[in-house]
């Protein structure tokens, strides 16, 4: 539908990551996006904002961020308990910014009067939401600040709904009006909660600038601190099973099984029922591969298509092509769907990075992928790992084609920048599963956050490429949403492959997915714009991957770890 809102709501954001997706929705999307969410405590500013006379604190001293962001207005705030909506929309040429503004403030008046606060309104030369405006003291409720450019807007409102207001009213002067007070909808007796406020900011938005017509997706709800990993809680590896190729994984996916449950999913299919035919790949240990094999001890050389079994193992080493795997073979991640090992990683192998240059010297490649393990134990999440990688296989290897599919290093702007500065072929981040599932999948991980990676990446030019796992409890319609999200911020080529259950420590496989619904996945993709979308039930994140990035079809990369 042309004129469809993809509304989406993101839970908790930090401004950072929200402001890049923010941005890729802006550049490449020609649909209409809301985005709601909250952030962690930050202060925004504007070109012209005067910061001598409205900033009042150092924002560190308050556990807040100062970020100077390309928009009208002053000094905000944005934190806990404020409902934050960013309308990315594609105006009519005749519409005017203050048009818009005055559309933003529309939509938050009556979200405000359906809730029961009724006198509200506008007042004269101040932008944004008051209580009472034409009374003696006018208080702001929302802020508004926008940006419109080429037609499109970005940026929205900032509504208060159990907002601490003490950091509006201590430690800056917010939108430089300091004779007007600030409230929220609890301070003006409102008991409304966030998730209420969402609902009916969502359906009016939908009346509003999609004409009816909206497609909402949620990530979950209760989204807190004990659903990480505890490497990204800081708290080490945990306790450790044994299950699977003598694999060590931590304990604590079990809990998994409780996140899907709140996120609507069922205790899936039986561990021991038989997959379908068409997951059956056909083995074929032909000259080509025992070569490969050769090869591969000889560098001492360990793969992690033998280490997780992968199904397309004799495919992908009879093509002769690679992916490697670098920082050790343990994550600091405990994603639901992974059988990486999650006890304490080693320190970085130093010479790993000219190892893997070798390895593909001698196997010839023309496509190499380097892959990484999440290590947030680094302090840039191993950015410097990947950089180092990419630089010493063109030392080496100056012709061969190279593709990075990494973490989402945290988020770190910094570090994300440090990989996209080397500036490999294709830029790969998997965006795995769809919104709903994100805190039972890879609870420490961002459906926003991933998307704001990619996002920083196309912006700096670079081909993108994401993948998805499908049979985790999604419906379709979650897929088609997850894949409008992903070519709405430019990306070239997504994967999507048939979950299979690792061991029982992992989540259940909730479904088969035939292969007419992937061929159908990749006719919707693709008329969405996304230039090349390889999907079927054995596909994984490289699987024909220099096909894919060349255009040419063909077959996929063996996964290789370097063992230190």
């Amino acid at each position: 539908m042309p004129n469809q809102l993809h509304i989406r709501w993101l839970g908790t954001v930090a401004y950072g990551e929200a402001l890049a997706l923010q941005e890729g929705l802006f550049s490449y999307g020609t649909g209409s996006h809301l985005l709601l969410l909250e952030h962690p405590h930050v202060f925004t500013h504007g070109a012209r904002a005067e910061l001598d006379k409205n900033l009042l604190v150092d924002p560190a001293s308050v556990g807040a961020q100062l970020v100077a962001v390309n928009r009208g207005g002053d000094l905000t705030y944005h934190g806990p308990g404020q409902l934050v909506g960013y309308p990315i929309l594609q105006l009519d040429p005749s519409t005017r910014p203050k048009r818009h503004v005055c559309a933003v403030e529309g939509l938050v008046i009556d979200v405000l009067t359906e809730l029961g606060l009724t006198d509200v309104g506008r007042l004269p030369d101040y932008p944004g939401v008051w209580v009472e405006p034409g009374g003696p003291n006018p208080r702001k409720i929302c802020a508004i600040g926008v940006r419109v450019g080429r037609g499109r807007t970005m940026h929205g409102f900032a509504l208060n709904v159990t907002t601490d207001l003490q950091f509006m009213r201590e430690y800056i002067v917010p939108c430089g009006i300091g004779d007007k007070p600030v409230t929220s909808l609890a301070e003006e007796g409102i008991a409304a909660s966030m998730e209420q406020v969402v609902d009916v900011a969502a359906r009016l938005a939908a009346d509003r600038w999609g004409d009816g017509d909206s497609d909402r997706q949620d990530v979950a709800w209760k989204h807190r601190p004990e659903d990480l990993s505890r490497f990204s809680r800081g708290e080490g590896p945990g306790d450790l099973v044994r299950s699977g190729r003598d694999h060590q994984v931590a304990a604590e996916p079990v809990r998994l099984l409780g996140r899907l449950a709140q996120a609507g999913v069922g205790a899936g299919l039986p561990l021991a029922q038989r997959k379908p035919e068409w997951l059956r790949p056909k083995v074929a240990h032909g000259t080509e591969v025992l070569a490969l094999k050769r090869t591969v001890r000889e560098l001492g050389l360990v793969t992690v298509c033998e280490e997780a079994g992968c199904p397309n193992l004799s495919e992908c080493w009879a093509d002769g092509t690679a992916t490697f795997m670098i920082l050790g073979e343990r994550c600091t991640r405990a994603c639901g769907f992974c059988l990486i090992d999650t006890r304490q990683p080693l320190a970085p192998d130093a010479d790993e990075p000219m190892r893997v240059a070798q390895a593909v010297a001698q196997m010839s490649l023309t496509h190499a992928v380097v892959t990484m393990v999440a290590r947030d134990d680094l302090a840039d999440s191993g950015a410097a790992a990947v950089v180092a990688t990419i630089e010493a296989i063109r030392r080496l290897n100056p012709t061969t084609a190279i593709e990075v599919l990494v973490s989402d290093l945290r988020g770190d702007a910094a570090a994300i920048d440090v990989v996209i500065a080397a500036h490999p072929e294709v830029f790969n981040h998997n965006l795995e599963t769809v919104a709903r599932l994100q805190r039972a999948v890879r609870p420490s991980a961002g459906y926003a956050r991933s998307l704001g990676v990619l996002a920083r990446a196309k912006a700096a030019g670079l081909a993108t490429k994401s993948g998805l796992i499908v049979g985790m409890g999604e419906t379709d319609h979650e897929v088609v949403g997850a894949l409008a999200d992903l070519a709405a911020i430019g990306i070239d080529i997504v994967t999507i492959g048939q979950y299979l259950r690792p061991t029982s420590h992992h989540l259940p496989v909730a479904r088969w997915v035939e292969p007419p619904v992937f061929d159908e996945y990749r006719r919707v993709g693709e008329s969405m714009g996304i230039r090349h979308v390889e999907a079927s039930p054995l596909t994984r994140s490289s699987y024909h991957a220099r096909q894919a990035a060349s255009g040419v079809p063909t077959a996929t990369p063996v996964s290789l770890t370097i063992r230190s």
